[in-house]
């Protein structure tokens, strides 16, 4: 009987611990960005899922825009067509342009839409392209030829407001056309940074294959639980922050320069991520803030 009171006291008190939150972020959006190692082990991908469902069924307003590099990089290497990346973005030929728009809008957006209907969410697939979401325009960084890949031109919101108010929950690939329709490759953390800023959300969340910002990659006990703008610029002229991390933390300023809340960069591989840090005091990962 003792046990039995332990674990009932416990189970009381993580739900007295999410009450508070469950009503701060009642009605209050979310853009989520979804991809990495996460998205390929079934399992996880089961259980990110399950969490976003229960996010829509307390009351929070989940928009997912999703990812899908290493599914990306498997089909291209069947094809024998080289990955190349500059500083964390993928430079897209006109082959590669194909694959990723194939990969993304095909198979890992109806995957995720059909989970999170059968989870019992309302979700709906779009890329740019559907009601003329948001268009693209050349990447020119650097001075490079980065082909077809290309940065948010413009973003329609009223699409996913409209949506949003009819109880649908928004699963957005990251390729959308010019104005002549030609298709662009845009890095998902860019494209889920620009519609949180748009939306003005509540938070953007970045979930990633590491346990948030580390100030030395090899040791998880150096992860910065929050960190400014200022520091992030400081962290990258000292090339802490390098690769990968670049587009995320770029994304990041942004967001929160366009009016967003907050910004966190979660491990995707960490089981129920998404409710640890939505629902708990000490939270996870890394939040950015202006």
């Amino acid at each position: 009987m003792k046990n039995e009171n332990i674990n009932i006291n416990q189970r009381v008190s993580i739900i007295n611990e999410a009450l508070p939150y469950i009503r701060q972020f009642n009605k209050k959006t979310f853009v989520i960005k979804y991809g990495g190692a996460s998205m390929t082990n079934q399992s996880l991908k089961k259980k990110v899922v399950e969490d976003i469902a229960l996010l829509n069924y307390v009351g929070v307003l989940p928009i997912i825009v999703h990812g899908g590099g290493p599914e990306i990089d498997g089909m291209l290497k069947k094809l024998n067509i080289p990955s190349r990346f500059h500083d964390g973005l993928r430079i897209t030929d006109e082959q590669t342009i194909e694959i990723v728009e194939m990969v993304l809008t095909g198979k890992v957006q109806k995957e995720l839409v059909g989970m999170l209907n059968q989870a019992g969410a309302n979700a709906i697939g779009l890329s740019g392209k559907d009601g003329n979401l948001m268009t693209a325009v050349k990447h020119t960084a650097e001075g490079m030829d980065w082909g077809f890949t290309g940065d948010v031109s413009t973003m329609n919101i009223n699409v996913v407001e409209t949506l949003i108010s009819q109880s649908f929950l928004p699963v957005i690939s990251s390729v959308a056309p010019d104005e002549t329709g030609q298709s662009y490759n845009i890095n998902a953390d860019t494209v889920a940074s620009v519609l949180a800023g748009n939306l003005k959300a509540e938070k953007l969340i970045l979930l990633t294959d590491t346990p948030g910002i580390l100030l030395d990659k090899n040791d998880k006990s150096t992860l910065l639980t929050k960190i400014t703008i200022s520091e992030i610029d400081d962290l990258i002229k000292k090339s802490i922050i390098q690769g990968g991390m670049i587009p995320k933390v770029q994304a990041a300023i942004k967001a929160l320069e366009e009016g967003v809340n907050s910004v966190h960069i979660l491990d995707g591989t960490l089981e129920h991520v998404l409710l640890l840090e939505t629902f708990t005091e000490s939270g996870v990962g890394t939040m950015v803030v202006k």
